[in-house]
């Protein structure tokens, strides 16, 4: 059995409520419980990127479990209550103010001042539901070094997605699977969790919608282990959002053919099947 991996067993309870402490959850229980079945050793990071987004948030942190190690809201330059909410809905909550502007600058932020050895990088729209999380946790322990989340695996799903968005996701993700070799049912969905080690491999560079899938090429490239997650992208709950289908696209084309090289790679990636997801949700 994995030394990250270990029967839930009864033991020291963890409030529905978000801790406020950190420390003292880490001293509560060497084994944090996820499910029923599955209880984790390694901390968990949640990165979230938000710009005035304070009326979402309530929705985004209320399915966030209360196992999670801690929370990392990126504010992208708000001039809403974002970082106030946030404080009142998860007072130990770390706050990152963003240096630059973009989506890729956030969560590069956002992953420097991370301390879990897992990271999971969530949307502050209120698209993706935290719930899920258990899922991409219970992938990486079992042996994936990165949990990417997909619409379109079987199991997920999406509400949010045009019809001319939904054609440029299948065109560029059948683009990146020929190039570069992987087997992607999803490419441009920013619901995706990792271990801290990920980030010696993949040496984010960019700065906006992109980011994704920079991070979904160089982990292919890196040779490391990817398992898709089914996921469910519901809508936007309040405001607009800042993705430009035909700007982003091209922002997207551009990643793939600057990280395109001639030659092929030498091996294949490994990819598990989205089966071997153990955990709630899979």
């Amino acid at each position: 059995m994995s030394s990250f991996v270990q029967p839930a067993v009864p033991g020291p309870s963890l409030s529905s409520n978000p801790p406020t402490d950190r420390s003292t959850v880490a001293a509560a229980a060497k084994f944090r419980p996820i499910s029923t079945h599955l209880a984790i050793t390694p901390p968990v990071s949640v990165v979230i990127p938000a710009m005035n987004e304070a009326e979402n948030l309530p929705h985004v942190f209320a399915t966030l479990p209360p196992w999670i190690h801690e929370v990392v809201l990126v504010d992208g330059h708000s001039t809403d209550d974002t970082v106030k909410v946030a404080r009142e809905l998860w007072p130990s909550v770390t706050v990152v103010e963003q240096r630059g502007r973009g989506k890729g600058d956030a969560l590069i932020s956002g992953f420097a001042a991370a301390t879990g050895e897992i990271i999971v990088m969530v949307d502050a729209d209120g698209s993706a539901d935290g719930s899920e999380i258990v899922s991409y946790v219970s992938a990486l322990v079992s042996g994936a070094d990165f949990a990417k989340g997909s619409r379109f695996a079987n199991g997920g799903g999406t509400d949010d997605m045009t019809p001319i968005r939904k054609l440029g996701n299948w065109v560029l993700c059948a683009l990146v699977n020929a190039k570069f070799g992987a087997r992607y049912t999803d490419l441009c969905y920013g619901y995706n969790a990792f271990w801290r080690h990920c980030l010696d491999h993949i040496a984010l560079d960019c700065a906006g919608f992109e980011v994704e899938t920079l991070m979904n090429i160089r982990v292919v490239k890196a040779g490391l282990k990817v398992q898709e997650i089914p996921s469910h992208e519901h809508l936007r709950i309040h405001g607009a959002s800042n993705l430009r289908a035909v700007r982003d696209g091209l922002r997207v084309l551009k990643v793939i053919l600057r990280e395109h090289r001639p030659r092929r790679l030498r091996s294949r990636p490994a990819m598990l099947p989205a089966s071997a997801s153990l955990g709630e949700g899979s």
